[in-house]
């Protein structure tokens, strides 16, 4: 029967049997599991018990309780959570842009500057995370024997409630800042050279070239990192776990996350039902943050 049909009509059919393979993959881990997910949050789902009631929304009732709480563990998560993205995000996309702009300028050594800073990017988030909880330790960490030979007081970073969040997203920023700068590398290879040449004959300056055609035309770019750089802040858990002590989201919770807690409702406190609807709070904001990237990357630049 194969054989008699015609050739582009064997064409389509190899092409959706490719296209199967992936997309079988694809619902299998990743669709499965989430809605495996979405059934546990609505069940009173403990690990030791062998009985998973179903309870509806009283898990995400509990979730919301908590929420309104100023002193729960729930809030503080997502307060932290929220200011990862509102530090991180603009904080490592300026330093992405600029130091983009600056290789974009160089002829010499391009491969040797660009692979210096996507190097921890690629390199483990957990002995990454090591080394700078050693970094950071007082009295014996480089970074305090520098302070002290500068005259400058001891900090505590990650033993100080005030500067612990600020110290764990300093590394996520500068871990996740080659990736970001190869991005903006390629979006500025794409801007045609016409357009500079066009502002630099009606006088722009280097200000007025940056404001008016290359922020513009890296639109697209921007919003793809802004959206994607989110959700990977949204999402931290292995810098908390590793470079807090006991991997608690301390001191006194200022570094928790919402995934972090997640964890340590499912695996600590054997409460998945809980753990899963948090999950399912999560992806909420995540989804909305995508379809945001799906709106803004449609719309039209006026140049």
């Amino acid at each position: 029967m194969f054989k008699k049909l015609s050739l582009r009509r064997r064409q389509q059919l190899w092409a959706y049997a490719f296209i199967l393979i992936p997309l079988f993959f694809f619902l299998a881990i990743r669709i499965g599991p989430t809605l495996f997910a979405l059934n546990v949050s609505v069940r009173e789902w403990n690990i030791l018990s062998p009985e998973k009631p179903f309870v509806g929304l009283a898990n995400f009732e509990r979730i919301w309780q908590d929420f309104q709480n100023p002193k729960s563990v729930v809030r503080r998560a997502f307060q932290n959570t929220f200011s990862y993205v509102i530090i991180g995000v603009p904080t490592q996309l300026v330093l992405a842009l600029a130091i983009a702009l600056m290789l974009d300028r160089i002829t010499r050594l391009v491969s040797l500057f660009r692979a210096i800073y996507f190097i921890p990017f690629v390199t483990s988030t957990v002995a990454i995370s090591w080394v700078w909880r050693w970094m950071y330790q007082p009295r014996f960490g480089p970074i305090n024997l520098l302070l002290s030979f500068l005259g400058l007081p001891e900090q505590n970073f990650l033993r100080d409630p005030d500067q612990a969040l600020l110290s764990i997203v300093a590394v996520a920023i500068w871990q996740g800042l080659g990736f970001a700068i190869i991005i903006f590398l390629a979006g500025l290879k794409q801007i045609p050279q016409m357009y500079y040449e066009a502002a630099r004959i009606d006088g722009a300056n280097r200000w007025q070239l940056l404001r008016r055609v290359t922020l513009p035309l890296l639109n697209p770019t921007i919003v793809y990192l802004v959206v994607l750089q989110s959700i990977r802040f949204l999402r931290m858990f292995t810098q908390v776990i590793t470079m807090t002590r006991q991997g608690d989201g301390g001191p006194l919770n200022s570094t928790v996350t919402v995934v972090l807690h997640m964890y340590r409702e499912g695996f600590g406190r054997y409460k998945m039902g809980s753990a899963a609807a948090l999950m399912v709070v999560l992806f909420l904001i995540i989804m909305m943050i995508t379809l945001a990237q799906m709106r803004l990357l449609t719309r039209r630049v006026e140049y």
